[in-house]
């Protein structure tokens, strides 16, 4: 009768031990979703995928906030035309950066401007330390690709577990966001 217990208690824990192990590994510990959101397009892309993975979030602000006239794309002197003609521009981000010690996956979002990421986007992964961390980007636009933008990112992040970036519109619903994250091994 001894054995018994002792083997029903054995099976017991291994099942426990199991279902925490296959629960930390596809979890991927705390998440934080990073978004820079000129319009709110982006932004609510990120809110939806914060909520549906329980994530924290955090949105990038530039200090000196986008008119409308800085977002016109068809306008060479605009803000947005200039800033993405100098590769070197940085725009200032407004508050304290996340500290991201606690994290283990970082998604970040943006707009797609010009076939590249915003520079402030640049500004914010040259400053925060995503060692040992799994970033993975998304970024909205009507039909452009991802460009050059998560090839740049990475390279001026210089450290991180890169995935796939993907793009998405401001109809995207919050099951494809979680088909995407399932995609790339990362769950609630």
């Amino acid at each position: 009768m001894r054995r018994i217990f002792a083997l029903i208690a054995c099976m017991t824990m291994l099942t426990v031990c199991f279902s925490v192990a296959a629960e930390e590994a596809a979890s991927h510990g705390p998440i934080l979703v990073v978004v820079f959101s000129a319009t709110g397009t982006t932004k609510g892309v990120a809110e939806k995928l914060a909520e549906g993975l329980a994530a924290d979030l955090y949105e990038i602000i530039p200090e000196e906030p986008y008119t409308d006239a800085d977002l016109n794309w068809n306008d060479p002197k605009s803000r947005t035309s200039i800033e993405t003609d100098d590769p070197m521009c940085r725009p200032a981000i407004a508050g304290e950066l996340p500290d991201l010690t606690g994290y283990e996956t970082v998604f970040i979002g943006y707009p797609i401007w010009w076939g590249d990421v915003p520079r402030i986007v640049s500004n914010f992964v040259e400053q925060v330390d995503l060692t040992d961390k799994t970033v993975a980007v998304f970024f909205t636009s009507g039909s452009s690709g991802l460009g050059s933008s998560m090839k740049h990112l990475e390279q001026q992040a210089g450290v991180g577990n890169w995935l796939e970036g993907k793009r998405f519109t401001s109809r995207t619903s919050m099951d494809e966001l979680m088909a995407w994250a399932k995609e790339l091994g990362i769950e609630p």
